[in-house]
């Protein structure tokens, strides 16, 4: 349970919130993305929220005043596994485009489901001023095939860290370090069209 005393004293003072505001207690309940919704995110280059649309604040269960300046990985929930964090992370600051199936996390514990679009914003002279982050609700097939990969590189990571995960993800794709992001990027198109 969140503790709303603690959030709101925090916000108060000016602090911003984080993963560590997030609920500890998680539980099954899932909202479900309606098919013509859109997500719409912004984040400065730390991954501070600076913009938030109506359905993300509906989705997330936070109010605009709690996302906007909070760290977007408030909402990162524990299923999901930190490798598929560090592609989108390693692309992005490479100045290219991210796209996966996520897991995120509500703020009553519950959880919903995206397929999210993430690209860097670069000013005139090419450096990245932030990032933009569409989503849209994803082909339920595709969880349903994502979601035990996803768990399998989760347990990897508990016993071995983030490179325990990253070589059984090159594993399940029949990938090498030349090739994984290719390889990533063709299942999950492949995934979010149903095939």
């Amino acid at each position: 349970m969140i503790n709303e005393k603690r959030i709101k004293e925090k916000l108060k003072s000016g602090k911003r919130l984080s993963k560590l505001d997030a609920p500890k207690n998680i539980n099954n309940n899932e909202y479900v993305l309606k098919d013509e919704d859109f997500i719409v995110s912004k984040t400065d280059t730390k991954g501070y929220i600076t913009y938030c649309n109506r359905i993300f604040v509906e989705a997330a269960g936070w109010s605009r005043f709690e996302l906007i300046g909070a760290n977007h990985n408030i909402i990162r929930h524990p299923h999901m596994p930190k490798i598929a964090f560090k592609i989108l992370w390693d692309l992005i600051q490479s100045k290219r485009e991210f796209f996966g199936f996520v897991k995120n996390l509500r703020k009553d514990g519950g959880f919903y489901w995206v397929f999210a679009y993430i690209t860097p914003d670069l000013d005139l002279n090419g450096n990245i001023v932030g990032y933009t982050s569409f989503r849209k609700k994803p082909n339920p097939e595709g969880i349903r095939k994502i979601e035990p990969i996803y768990k399998e590189l989760v347990e990897a990571e508990r016993v071995g860290g983030v490179s325990e995960s990253y070589e059984l993800l090159k594993k399940i794709l029949n990938a090498n370090d030349e090739n994984v992001i290719e390889k990533y990027n063709r299942l999950v198109f492949e995934l979010q069209k149903g095939m």
